[in-house]
């Protein structure tokens, strides 16, 4: 159908079972169609430059007033004349859109630097999950707009709320690496943290080991509870027979209940770290040189590093494999129940040291504890450094005031 598309034309046409088309007979390419529901669009047709058929649509009547639609397309019009294809122009503009909401913080997180980090970095799943806890109140921002001022204002108020100046320096670390990430990817033109400094801390050292009755207390506990276990499963086992089911293995006939004492223990007396006692596999361990190897797959510095086993710590892994009759090497030392990995052992490790009533004491501050022992021995803060992966010296340093005598020493040499 074809005819001047007027207000009034627009009102008076009639609805059809199926869409229909009518074609302004003033200006070319300039089309209104009606749908069998009533809803009636204008549309440009034209021919682009490889003179193939193409049409854009304007908008909806209930939208646009006829004088409206027919200026829009007479600008289409003026811009076919000038060889523009204006359905690829409005495609290039959907897609620099996205491109502008890829790039915010949330978008490029999610689509770009959070796949990167899963790859590439061990803590990725960490490093995600503390970026969207602590800064999803900036995801809407395009990555630019990530401002200085607002990361003041976003670390005086945690600073208010009692967060440590520490902690917040590490969030806001995690968020300068994807920062820096979308600079080295060209997202973003210029660092916009770059003038941001980090909050002094207190430099002196808080390091938390274990004093010799902390000690004592602890090996007690899992003791006890070592027992309670073997206890535990006799008294399951005489439940099974009285009612004529297969008992259990006897866990009385076994070294250790489970794997929590020997892992403590190697923990303790090697300083390693627990993902590294999670990953450590049996070929790791050589009693004929009496050493631990945490492979640089497994370490957090990504450097191998091989570390002495202590009489204590030599006696717990050689009792644990013997009852484990690990003749894989490439099996796990410290499997979970299915076999698998260990994921965590949070609940039987707090249980421990609540039995033992030591507190503010990780599974992480038995590093210190090995560490800091060794310096109070008199041990070299270099060696200390290689036994326990350090990256940095300056991370080894935080035990040097355990040695004061050495210090001492030191100064005496001045005369």
């Amino acid at each position: 159908m074809q005819a001047k598309i007027t207000e009034t034309l627009v009102k008076k046409l009639p609805l059809e079972s199926k869409p229909y088309e009518v074609v302004d007979t003033e200006l070319k390419g300039f089309i209104l169609r009606v749908q069998p529901t009533g809803s009636k669009s204008y549309y440009f047709a034209y021919r682009n430059a490889a003179n193939l058929k193409s049409r854009i649509k304007i908008g909806l009547s209930s939208n646009l007033s006829v004088a409206q639609a027919r200026n829009l397309a007479e600008d289409h019009a003026a811009s076919v004349i000038k060889g523009s294809d204006v359905q690829q122009a409005k495609k290039d503009e959907k897609l620099k859109a996205a491109q502008i909401r890829d790039r915010t913080l949330g978008r490029f997180l999610e689509n770009h630097y959070g796949p990167w980090v899963l790859q590439n970095k061990k803590s990725g799943v960490r490093t995600i999950a503390g970026i969207k806890r602590n800064f999803s109140d900036l995801f809407d921002l395009p990555l630019n707009k990530v401002s200085v001022l607002l990361l003041e204002q976003w670390r005086t108020e945690r600073l208010r709320n009692g967060k440590k100046a520490s902690t917040i320096n590490r969030d806001i670390t995690a968020l300068r690496g994807l920062l820096s990430r979308a600079l080295e990817w060209e997202a973003i033109e210029e660092h916009p943290l770059k003038r941001l400094r980090q909050l002094p801390t207190d430099s002196s050292p808080n390091v938390r080991y274990l004093s010799p009755e902390e000690e004592e207390r602890l090996m007690a506990s899992l003791l006890a509870r070592d027992n309670e276990l073997k206890e535990a499963r006799a008294r399951g086992n005489e439940f099974r027979r009285v009612r004529g089911y297969e008992g259990l293995p006897d866990l009385h006939l076994v070294t250790y209940a489970d794997r929590l004492i020997p892992m403590v223990l190697l923990s303790l007396k090697t300083g390693i770290r627990q993902g590294e006692a999670f990953d450590l596999r049996w070929r790791d361990i050589s009693f004929e040189e009496n050493l631990i190897t945490i492979r640089a797959e497994n370490a957090k510095s990504n450097k191998t590093r091989h570390i002495p086993l202590s009489p204590s710590a030599r006696n717990a892994i050689e009792d644990w494999k013997s009852q484990m009759e690990a003749d894989d090497e490439s099996a796990l030392v410290f499997p979970g129940k299915d076999g698998n990995r260990l994921d965590n052992v949070k609940k039987s490790w707090a249980a421990v040291l609540s039995a033992a009533k030591i507190k503010k004491f990780r599974w992480h501050d038995m590093r210190h504890d090995f560490a800091s022992k060794l310096v109070m021995k008199g041990v070299p803060l270099n060696t200390v450094r290689d036994l326990c992966g350090h990256a940095d010296i300056a991370t080894t340093l935080r035990y040097a005031h355990l040695a004061p005598e050495h210090k001492a020493e030191a100064i005496a040499l001045l005369g």
